[in-house]
């Protein structure tokens, strides 16, 4: 990646963030680049998108879309089958492997999952090693198919969404601060606050209000998405308008429904 996780985490970045890469995904997949690269539309390269990985990790339909049957044999994880568990429970045991996999790419260890991850020795974060360890999920490459994942979102904003715009505003509902430490108090309503190592926001306010009475809004760097409701024509979170975001310490405003 070649920033300090210490940075990466840090408000200074998200106010003038640089583009991240994972080391070799771009050199190990040119072929996909390419593809891309000739697409018109971003209906064209996310289908070229999905055709890509699902010939490289051997998906079929049903698993490439996420909804292949746990107990099938010879079953193999997908991306989207992640996603789909993220939007059922983020704390689930999917939620546990995207948070794995920003652990091990951007070096950033998440605050929650079911309960506050405090220690290492704590019983909850051996709960959430097991999880994200789960060999269920790492039969077929889990963590170079979200490698890919966010490459491809990173060369999809740039191309069709944002241009040359490093930021977007994006909003999340809470109903208390449990999840969501604050480090400082800048004002009345503005304060940093430490988000998980993934978490989801939204593009839309009125969404937010759905899922707390207290709004978080932020300016997100573009860099530290994973994914966004745009991104592929059919996915498990479409109708929530969510984006999954690296966390860190954000500065917020915080409003009250």
């Amino acid at each position: 990646m070649g920033i300090p996780t210490g940075l990466l985490a840090n408000p200074a970045y998200n106010d003038y963030p640089v583009r991240l890469h994972i080391h070799g995904v771009w050199e190990s997949n040119r072929g996909l680049w390419d593809l891309l690269n000739r697409a018109s539309s971003p209906l064209e390269a996310a289908e070229r998108y999905q055709d890509y990985m699902a010939v490289v990790f051997g998906l079929n339909p049903e698993q490439a879309a996420g909804t292949a049957p746990c107990g099938r044999r010879r079953f193999k994880s997908s991306y989207l089958r992640l996603l789909r568990g993220w939007n059922f429970d983020a704390n689930g045991p999917e939620g546990a492997v995207l948070k794995g996999w920003v652990e091990s790419r951007f070096g950033l260890y998440p605050t929650f999952h079911k309960e506050p991850l405090r220690s290492f020795a704590s019983r909850t974060w051996i709960a959430y090693v097991e999880e994200k360890m789960s060999s269920r999920f790492h039969n077929n490459s889990i963590y170079p198919q979200l490698d890919l994942l966010y490459e491809f979102c990173q060369w999809a904003f740039p191309r069709f969404f944002t241009g040359s715009s490093r930021h977007l505003t994006l909003y999340r509902g809470v109903n208390d601060f449990h999840e969501h430490e604050i480090l400082q108090r800048l004002s009345r309503r503005e304060a940093v606050v430490r988000q998980n190592n993934l978490v989801s926001f939204t593009s839309r306010r009125e969404i937010a209000d759905e899922f707390g009475d207290y709004i978080l809004e932020t300016r997100v760097p573009v860099y530290k998405i994973l994914f966004f409701n745009e991104l592929l024509p059919e996915h498990p979170l479409k109708c929530e308008s969510e984006y999954l975001v690296i966390g860190g310490d954000y500065r917020v405003t915080v409003s009250y429904w």
